[in-house]
């Protein structure tokens, strides 16, 4: 049987603030690429054509505009921050093309144009609001980067905060890239919340989490007991960059490098074998390899690379991936996936401290949010 050619973009950043995640999703998505080529008896061969934006929007734009209409490509694997995603969307919709968006995003969107195989918010800051709520108290500081990713995240958290009648005892907001944040950390450890929700991404999210560890221990007070750092994005590639503070910070994910499987063993070894430099794999990088398999199979179930095609194979398609069992959702492309949350460790891995048995209904509009505690999507086991 003649495999079928498939020219397939790769859009990641390989320079600039938040280099470090953008280039483990890149080594994801080419793992998985050499993986497939490599499978005799599969259906489909990858060529990748990849473009750097070196973390800026107009280099998103640029790039994708490149891909769709200089290339002719009906598939792109990549984007990182929202807001790229977000300005290279009306491309897709304009050259009729799919977007494989491989990053965990705060929701409120759907798109016939994007398959989402991140973490919608109903899997990441649904089960960290609980968790910081049921575990911590309810007084919480959130600092997040300038768009909609913390915007958002925010809000859901605020709401729950304000729920359970607790308060929000500070919000501040920094341009992506921002280091000057000592000031915003002398508040916070002056205010002693139960717990902070950073959203920052990138050089910022490293500097800010090194001098709160630093002026928690002068303070006196024990960080992850007394006043846990939380976030949704934090990760095994970001976490060699914090050095001596990498421990003891919560995260909620659907992946982590620790999870106990045969299919993360696999992935884990081919991994170390090519990008054991890169560190541990984390969430960002597993959800680009994911991606890059769905694409294959899809196009494979389709028969061609057609945009249309492609996207209605797509839909109810699994995969048995590193973190599970990920099913297409057929109605809005996002993907059931198991929530977990987890406490770093200073050897650049996580604790995984929760995980819900079974895969969550990605819910992008948080349309089921307030179903009961002993309804299936909160049904969550404590590991330890």
């Amino acid at each position: 049987m003649r495999r079928q050619e498939l020219s397939v973009g790769l859009l990641f950043s390989q320079s600039g603030s938040y280099q470090a995640v953008s280039v483990a999703m890149h080594a994801g998505a080419r793992l998985a690429i050499d993986e497939i080529n490599a499978t005799p008896d599969a259906s489909v061969t990858i060529n990748p054509v990849s473009i750097d934006p070196a973390g800026q929007l107009t280099g998103y734009i640029d790039g994708a505009r490149t891909l769709l209409q200089d290339h002719g490509l009906s598939h792109v694997i990549g984007c990182y921050t929202s807001s790229s995603r977000k300005e290279v969307l009306p491309l897709f919709e304009k050259f009729d093309a799919l977007l494989w968006y491989p990053s965990h995003y705060e929701g409120f969107e759907t798109s016939e144009n994007i398959v989402y195989s991140g973490a919608a918010p109903s899997q990441h800051i649904v089960p960290l609001t609980r968790h910081l709520l049921r575990n911590f108290g309810s007084r919480g500081w959130m600092v997040g980067s300038n768009y909609i990713w913390a915007w958002e995240n925010n809000r859901i958290l605020r709401e729950a905060i304000n729920a359970a009648g607790g308060s929000v005892v500070g919000e501040r907001y920094f341009p992506v890239g921002e280091t000057d944040l000592a000031d915003v950390v002398r508040q916070i450890v002056a205010d002693r919340p139960d717990f902070v929700f950073t959203t920052l991404i990138g050089q910022s999210g490293f500097v800010f989490l090194n001098m709160l560890c630093a002026a928690a221990k002068a303070a006196g007070i024990d960080l992850p007991r007394e006043m846990p750092a939380a976030s949704c994005s934090l990760s095994e590639a970001e976490l060699p960059l914090l050095g001596e503070s990498a421990a003891g910070h919560l995260s909620s994910s659907v992946y982590f490098s620790t999870i106990a499987s045969p299919e993360n063993r696999q992935f884990s070894q081919l991994w170390a074998a090519r990008f054991a430099h890169l560190g541990q794999p984390s969430a960002d990088a597993e959800s680009a390899y994911v991606a890059v398999h769905l694409l294959a199979r899809a196009a494979a179930r389709a028969g061609s690379g057609d945009f249309e095609a492609v996207r209605e194979a797509v839909r109810g398609l699994t995969f048995e991936a590193p973190q599970g069992r990920v099913t297409v959702d057929a109605d809005n492309l996002h993907c059931w996936m198991r929530p977990r949350i987890g406490r770093s460790r200073s050897d650049g891995t996580f604790d995984i401290l929760m995980e819900h048995p079974i895969a969550v209904r990605p819910d992008p509009y948080l349309i089921w949010a307030s179903e009961t505690e002993d309804s299936q999507s909160l049904d969550i086991r404590m590991i330890q």
